[in-house]
Parts: structure tokens; sequence; C-alpha cells
């Protein structure tokens, strides 16, 4: 069993997502500038219904978000110590995917701040299917 260092509800109490847009379930590691967390990937999920029928996979963009969320998670939680605060999404960079990610996947997620300031930070992100890379990408995020 994997420790829980915050749970989806303090996870909420970080940030303004809310089902069925909150895509991190549980942070499992969470140091000065790293984090590590999960989503599960449920069948019932709203969006196979139309990517793909009959094969369902979650959308790339999807990833992108989970890893923006649990990169802002880390701002809020060790760099600015504020809850509440509005997170805004201002830019992502050299995105890849690398695996498709299917429903039952446990998709592993980590993160760590390149740069920041003014509190607009550069987030470097990794979504991970076991040891498999699905998916890496550099988010700006924002917080007001």
């Amino acid at each position: 069993m994997t420790d829980v260092v915050l749970t989806t509800e303090q996870i909420k109490e970080l940030l303004p997502h809310r089902q069925p847009f909150l895509f991190v379930d549980a942070v499992t590691r969470l140091e000065p500038n790293l984090i590590e967390g999960y989503r599960d990937i449920k069948p019932e999920e709203f969006y196979f219904a139309g990517h793909f029928p009959g094969y369902p996979v979650l959308p790339g963009v999807l990833m992108v978000e989970a890893i923006a969320q649990v990169g802002i998670l880390l701002v809020c939680e060790v760099r600015e110590k504020r809850q509440g605060r509005r997170t805004l999404f201002a830019g992502i960079e050299k995105v890849r995917f690398r695996r498709q990610v299917r429903p039952g996947d446990r998709l592993l997620l980590c993160a760590d701040i390149v740069s920041g300031r003014s509190s607009v930070y550069k987030i470097h992100g990794t979504a991970k299917v076991g040891d498999e890379l699905a998916c890496e990408a550099t988010v700006i995020g924002a917080l007001r």
C-alpha cells in the first residue's frame, strides 16, 4: 500500500478543481521541489463515452491537466503556503505523449518546479503507468 501524504479532501482545500475535473486522487510524496501522486483511471470516466467508443483512451490533454494540477499542488503546499488561491493555466511547453492510458490504469504523476517568481511557476512533470512514460510536459501555472 502506498503511503498518502495528501488525501483527496486535503487536495480540495488547495485546488479549486472538483469532480469531474479533479485529476489527482492522492499525493504520495511531497518534498521542497518534488511531488508525486496518482490518479486511478476508472472505466466510468465521462470522457470515455466519446474518446473512443469501443476503445477507451485517456485524452492526452487530460494527462497534461493532471501534471499541471499536481504541480500547482506542489507550489501551493510548499512554496506559497496559501490556501484558496485561484490557479490559472498560463502555458504548456515541450509536451510529448508516449503511451496510451486506458481504464484500469493508475496514472503516476510526478512534478518539480523549474522556476518561479511573482506567483508564476514553470513546472516539469511526467505521467507514467508503472515504469512506462505516458506523457511528459512543462507547464506554466499562475496563482491569483
